[in-house]
């Protein structure tokens, strides 16, 4: 029972400065006119700004650990809850094909463009899905599964986010010069721009439908995180176990090492378990709204324990391939949406 103490006390100062610096951030969105960046991103860099002065301080180490991986979960599965399989339905109808030729696009081209750059696997892959599925929330649940570095993470949400600063400005400017209607430029807004809060900018800055519309989509395209990280759940086992090889391990030493969990991560299990309570039951609006909103907070809080985790100068040795890289996928994501889209006769 000491020993138990002891370790749960270990946690409280991590915990509590990624929480402080969480607040701050959301605070600082609040102030913003437009949400055109979200406070896990704000989170984020003030926590790579704080690494510098605070890394020395290993009082922080363990809590800081614990946020970024553990409530870091806990917040993906309470993000289900806002999330309804009806809606996914009626919406997926129109946005579905978008979907699938931007996701192909996404990790299809993403693959041949990071070999082109010479970029690890991990890091391109979380470009990819940061850029074809949801932004933070994407890169936030594959990096557990692949074992991703922190300032892997930090790249990917990094590149996502400047191309979305461009979206923010650029989008409603085409969509308007194009005259394309409110349904056709939510359904280009929420499956090419990267972040929910981004989405959202885009889309009310069309117009009030659009921006609704724009939100549905974004909801819907949010479950391709599922099908996501188990194909990487199973990638990362199958590197596992050749690398297991190359070890001269034995066959019962592959099979006990390499664990069920990986293949179906717990997390992703309790997140569509909340998808479909939330379809099953009639939950009170109050309620999906408290837990978006803790999902919300909690994943900041993992975002602020990874920005101070992650070290500038760290990220620099990467040089400006993972942005050319995040670049590249994005302005590819437009256009292979916006093509679909004709072809579908919705603009």
């Amino acid at each position: 029972m000491k020993e138990y103490c002891i370790k749960v006390l270990r946690l409280i100062p991590g915990i509590i400065l990624a929480a402080l610096i969480a607040a701050l951030a959301t605070f600082i969105e609040n102030l913003l006119p437009i949400h055109f960046i979200g406070a896990a991103v704000i989170a984020m860099f003030i926590g790579m700004m704080l690494n510098t002065f605070l890394k020395r301080f290993t009082v922080f180490s363990t809590g800081l650990k614990f946020t970024s991986k553990k409530l870091l979960k806990f917040a993906i599965i309470l993000l289900g809850l806002s999330l309804n399989i009806k809606t996914v339905l009626s919406v997926g109808k129109m946005s579905l094909a978008v979907m699938v030729f931007t996701l192909l696009t996404c990790f299809g081209g993403g693959y041949f463009i990071g070999k082109a750059l010479g970029l690890n696997w991990k890091l391109s892959n979380l470009i990819s899905a940061g850029t074809g599925i949801c932004g933070g929330s994407a890169i936030a649940a594959i990096a557990p599964t692949i074992d991703a570095d922190d300032n892997d993470i930090a790249y990917a949400m990094s590149a996502t986010f400047l191309f979305d600063m461009a979206m923010i400005v650029l989008f409603p400017i085409m969509g308007q010069a194009m005259g394309m209607s409110d349904q056709a430029f939510g359904i280009w807004a929420g499956t090419a721009v990267n972040d929910t809060s981004s989405v959202v900018a885009t889309g009310y800055a069309f117009s009030e439908a659009a921006g609704d519309f724009a939100t549905m989509v974004k909801l819907t395209r949010t479950l391709a995180i599922v099908p996501t990280v188990i194909t990487f759940a199973l990638i990362s086992l199958r590197l596992k176990r050749k690398e297991a090889l190359s070890n001269a391990q034995s066959s019962d030493g592959i099979k006990t090492n390499v664990k069920i969990t990986k293949i179906f991560p717990w997390f992703i299990l309790g997140f569509l378990a909340m998808v479909v309570v939330a379809t099953v039951f009639s939950i009170p609006t109050e309620i999906v709204g408290f837990t978006k909103s803790t999902s919300k907070f909690l994943m900041v809080c993992a975002l602020a324990a990874i920005g101070l985790n992650t070290s500038l100068s760290d990220m620099k040795k990467s040089g400006i391939r993972p942005m050319i890289h995040g670049f590249i996928i994005s302005a590819l994501v437009v256009v292979v949406a916006l093509l679909v889209e004709i072809c579908m006769g919705i603009v």
